[in-house]
């Protein structure tokens, strides 16, 4: 069963008296265990494909479906709510600018998310924190403040903090925008193992070409639409 069915999507944004159609009738699926690179110059339509995809923004027209549960669909809306909790229980969100809360520890902003959300599951939430931070060598770091890190290793927290509600399917918009080359490979490293070894589905957004070569399927956009 497809983790995602996006069809004959379209997104348009109005700016002053111009109409702008950001997403242009795409139509993707996405199966588990897919590497997915979203690829294609600046403003061609790739961030806002993944925020639809990922249920951060809504379509003006077409339809989503994740497993096989209709998300947007004519006649169809879902309350903030319900949103809420799909986005919650399927996916982990991968940021370019990280969004670490700068007066919270390393440990405190992996937790948050899990500890918010299921507050009767406290202990395993702490437990699998501890757990992912030790995977990705940042336990010497969990005392720290974002401030305190280098951007790799910032870019590992929003890693783990993604991994923390254990999501089927990893979003990540640009995780490699602002780094160096050898934090870019780190990146891409973690990436892959999560793909091919934990088994997750990734969609990812990036300019990088090493990056984008370790996909298993890649889309180029043009416009809003698929070329």
């Amino acid at each position: 069963m497809a983790i995602i069915k996006a069809k004959e999507l379209i997104k348009e944004y109005v700016r002053g008296a111009e109409t702008v159609r950001a997403i242009d009738n795409v139509t993707l699926v996405v199966e588990p265990g897919d590497f997915l690179v979203i690829h294609g110059a600046s403003g061609s339509g790739k961030s806002t494909l993944l925020n639809l995809l990922g249920c951060l923004d809504n379509p003006d027209f077409g339809e989503i479906s994740i497993n096989d549960q209709a998300i947007f669909k004519k006649g169809t809306k879902l309350s903030e709510s319900v949103l809420t909790k799909i986005r919650r229980e399927n996916f982990g969100y991968i940021f370019q600018k990280f969004y670490l809360i700068p007066t919270l520890t390393v440990f405190e902003n992996v937790v948050l998310p899990g500890v918010f959300y299921c507050k009767d599951c406290r202990e395993k939430v702490i437990e699998r924190s501890k757990q992912l931070l030790s995977d990705l060598g940042l336990s010497k770091r969990q005392d720290h403040f974002p401030g305190e890190i280098s951007g790799g290793e910032m870019q590992r927290v929003g890693i783990a903090r993604a991994l923390v509600n254990n999501p089927a399917l990893l979003l990540a918009d640009e995780p490699t925008g602002n780094l160096d080359s050898k934090r870019s490979n780190e990146i891409g490293e973690i990436l892959t193992k999560l793909n091919r070894e934990a088994g997750k589905t990734i969609i990812m957004v990036t300019h990088n070409q090493d990056l984008a070569k370790l996909a298993s399927r890649k889309i180029e956009l043009s416009d809003g639409k698929i070329i």
